[in-house]
């Protein structure tokens, strides 16, 4: 028996639980240094994985409608920024006071931005997109996040 696709806003959820997961296991006062790095470069891949899939699979389609510009775009920034905080975090020492602080930044730009995604760009996105592009959509954001989690583990 075929297991049932997800939808596109289940999809994006539930990499949204891992990130938020890899987040508290990143922070955790137990979490080794070299757990911690581990933890790190996974949290790494599934946050660019994510961000490129949803960008082109889900931001797109939205940018292009009036109702979803502001709130694509809006997204967008928030998706640099955790970039920015990411390739600031990715040096080989990551231990000391710096780091630490660092990392607990991304974790609120993180958990902001995932709690704004779900609460109001879910909201705007329903009512954009026509129940078959939410399935198209939902297809296409779960091959390319694969795709760029194999892609980006491997380098």
């Amino acid at each position: 028996m075929k297991a049932k696709a997800l939808g596109l806003f289940e999809a994006l959820h539930e990499s949204h639980e891992l990130q938020r997961s890899l987040c508290t296991a990143l922070l955790a006062e137990e979490t080794s240094l070299t757990e911690r790095a581990q933890v790190f470069a996974k949290l790494k891949v599934e946050l660019e994985a994510h961000a490129a899939a949803e960008e082109r699979y889900v931001y797109v389609p939205i940018l292009m409608s009036d109702a979803g510009l502001w709130s694509s775009r809006h997204a967008l920034a928030e998706h640099h920024t955790i970039e920015e905080l990411v390739d600031d975090l990715s040096v080989r020492n990551k231990k000391g006071a710096a780091w630490m602080k660092k990392a607990r930044l991304l974790d609120e730009k993180v958990r902001h931005h995932l709690k704004e995604e779900e609460r109001k760009f879910f909201k705007v996105a329903g009512r954009i997109l026509t129940d078959r592009q939410k399935t198209k959509l939902a297809k296409d954001y779960v091959r390319e996040l694969g795709r760029m989690r194999t892609k980006l583990a491997s380098t």
